[in-house]
């Protein structure tokens, strides 16, 4: 029998004074754009200051980890939060973008030590996409939350 996994619900903390930068990718704003509010709630559920937010707007999905690292070094940030969507199409291009993208993200948390919440979906069909983005199930919001916790370690 196999076991289920459950997130464990995680309650707002204060996060006042962290200064939080958003990156978001242009492409797909239809969808973006709900993750940016799901994104921007949280931030407001934990306290954080609409001065101390930071957003960075870049063409695609491609061009966020560059972006972050832009952020990284104009504003002295405690963490940032990503924000993408890559649909799955006819070919493996999303599966190569998806891949450059979480690889940059690695790379960027690792070499200068900053949390980075990866809000980049990666669905199957706009359909998908529109459940991701959205309500309980925005992954806006829960990128944030991760980016917030690791902040706060």
């Amino acid at each position: 029998m196999q076991r289920k996994h459950y997130a464990l619900p995680v309650r707002a903390k204060d996060a006042s004074k962290l200064r939080v930068g958003i990156v978001i990718s242009r492409f797909n704003a239809d969808i973006t754009d709900n993750l940016l509010c799901g994104a921007r709630e949280t931030l407001e559920q934990w306290g954080v200051k609409k001065a101390n937010v930071h957003v960075f707007h870049v063409p695609g999905s491609f061009e966020l980890p560059l972006g972050a690292l832009k952020l990284i070094r104009k504003k002295k940030l405690d963490c940032i939060v990503a924000l993408g969507c890559v649909i799955k199409g006819e070919t493996k291009h999303d599966e190569y973008i998806a891949s450059a993208v979480s690889h940059g993200f690695i790379r960027l948390m690792l070499d200068h030590a900053i949390p980075i919440g990866f809000g980049v979906i990666t669905p199957n069909s706009l359909a998908q996409a529109k459940v991701r983005s959205r309500g309980k199930t925005n992954k806006g919001s829960e990128a944030t939350i991760a980016a917030l916790e690791m902040a706060l370690l």
